[in-house]
């Protein structure tokens, strides 16, 4: 790379094997319309012939090839930070490319808005032959007001000196590098987002995003520990409701599952998780109760509500009503309400902390566990069926369809379990397939008995919260 003058833009290329795409994606940024930047290109110790075709560029005036053992993506990302000259710095990874223009337009943006620190474009997404499969069209992020939905990790551009202000990434991860600088990012800085593709993001078995329990772990991480740094903690009280077999005689509440009854995989849950400090289980149903009283003991606060209040027509706004207008006054402080349903018996105590630390992190009314619909969806108008999304290659984040997952519900104090007009403020955690998995059929049920009996060997441990045992008066 020839000396002189410090280029505006840094662009680094992080490779792993990725020789049948690297070149792509080097004369991808070579061939930009913007020619103010330097290239690095970083291999983390290939096997597949990559350093031959990386070595190449080696002599070119605008590159600095960087070999070096593979040290994982974040401590990579840090090795670039501090190689690297540019004011402003942006990733691409080694199997992905950019758009002629990526550059040009991402810089602008930064050049002419000195409020935002960092910016990202909308994409296109390829299969592993460079088929076109999508366009994925962000959110208009000056209209957003919920930052819950993150930058992609790569080809997102950011000032060098709000990255040194983060301190760089946290090379206590080994993945998830858009998660950890965004949740950081958002509580200090401003974000944009370009509404055009401007790269070219390649999907195929072997990239990192298809392993979901990993993510998702990595995920909570980031979360716990940014909120610790944005947060006192909101005190947290988990509410456990179950009408029991008594009003409802579908109910899986007692049934046993892999040597234990259903909700007993709630309530351990919950008295594992860090950010719960009490634990309160309401319902009608005496065997309900007396079971929770002889397991548990002085650890959960039972509630027996009346039974009217577990009926099907009764709104559950009414039942948390109920439940705190009939406690003591010190067991009425608190700051948000974990609302857990022991139909999801997989859900965790870390689902249940990451959903708390989402509230904190992004400033929720509400924090609701989710799954993402993937894939084609269609609604019945009448004549037919017709998808909802209208082009089958725009794939607009706006029209994006969740469904409830985990059934795990945090609510903020103030706030209300139902929708209404002035409660929109909600926002999401995705939690992976076990954790969503929910009993409402026998069928459901077989699947649910199959997993239970392979985690036999991991059993929740419970004890993490602490509570007196009251008793309630219907």
């Amino acid at each position: 790379m020839s000396s002189g003058a410090f280029p505006k833009v840094s662009v680094y290329i992080v490779n792993h094997n990725y020789g049948r795409y690297v070149e792509q994606a080097i004369e991808s940024v070579l061939g930009q319309s913007f020619q103010d930047f330097e290239l690095l290109i970083i291999d983390n110790n290939s096997t597949d012939g990559s350093r031959e075709i990386i070595s190449r560029y080696a002599q070119h005036e605008k590159t600095l090839t960087i070999f070096q053992d593979n040290i994982g993506l974040n401590r990579t990302n840090n090795v670039a930070i501090d190689q690297s000259t540019g004011r402003y710095v942006m990733r691409l990874d080694a199997d992905d490319y950019l758009h002629e223009n990526a550059l040009e337009m991402l810089a602008g943006t930064l050049d002419r808005r000195p409020d935002v620190g960092l910016v990202f474009p909308d994409y296109f997404l390829i299969d592993p032959d460079g088929k076109l499969l999508d366009v994925v069209q962000r959110h208009d992020f000056d209209e957003v007001t919920l930052l819950d939905q993150p930058a992609h990790g790569a080809c997102t551009m950011i000032r060098r000196e709000c990255l040194e202000a983060l301190g760089g990434y946290d090379e206590a991860y080994h993945c998830q590098d858009g998660w950890d600088i965004w949740v950081r990012f958002i509580q200090r800085y401003g974000v944009a987002n370009i509404d055009l593709p401007l790269f070219y993001y390649r999907q195929h078995p072997a990239s990192l995003t298809r392993d979901e329990k990993d993510i998702l772990s990595t995920r909570s991480q980031i979360l716990r520990k940014v909120a610790r740094s944005v947060s006192e903690g909101l005190d947290c009280v988990a509410v456990i409701p179950i009408r029991g077999p008594e009003i409802d005689p579908r109910s899986v509440a007692l049934r046993p599952l892999a040597g234990k009854p259903v909700l007993e995989w709630t309530i351990d849950a919950a008295l594992d998780a860090q950010r719960i400090s009490r634990v309160l289980v309401t319902s009608p149903d005496a065997a309900v109760e007396a079971h929770v009283r002889r397991t548990y003991g002085d650890r959960v606060v039972f509630f027996s509500r009346d039974w009217q209040l577990a009926l099907p027509t009764k709104s559950l706004d009414a039942t948390l009503t109920a439940l705190f207008e009939g406690l003591p006054g010190e067991w009425r402080k608190f700051g948000a309400l974990a609302l857990l349903f022991v139909e999801s018996p997989f859900r965790g105590a870390r689902d249940i902390d990451a959903a708390i630390d989402a509230l904190d992190v992004f400033g929720c009314n509400r924090v609701i566990g989710v799954r993402h619909l993937g894939g084609q969806l269609f609604c019945h108008e009448g004549n037919g069926m017709v998808p909802l999304r209208g082009s089958k290659l725009l794939r607009k984040e706006s029209q994006e369809v969740y469904r409830p997952a985990g059934d795990v519900m945090i609510i903020r104090r103030g706030h209300h379990y139902r929708d209404t007009d002035l409660d929109h403020h909600v926002g999401h955690i995705e939690v992976d397939e076990r954790a969503a998995h929910k009993i409402f059929s026998e069928w459901s049920w077989e699947v649910a008995e199959a997993f239970a009996e392979s985690l036999r060997a991991e059993k929740p441990k419970a004890g993490g919260a602490r509570a007196h045992t009251i008793r309630m008066g219907q």
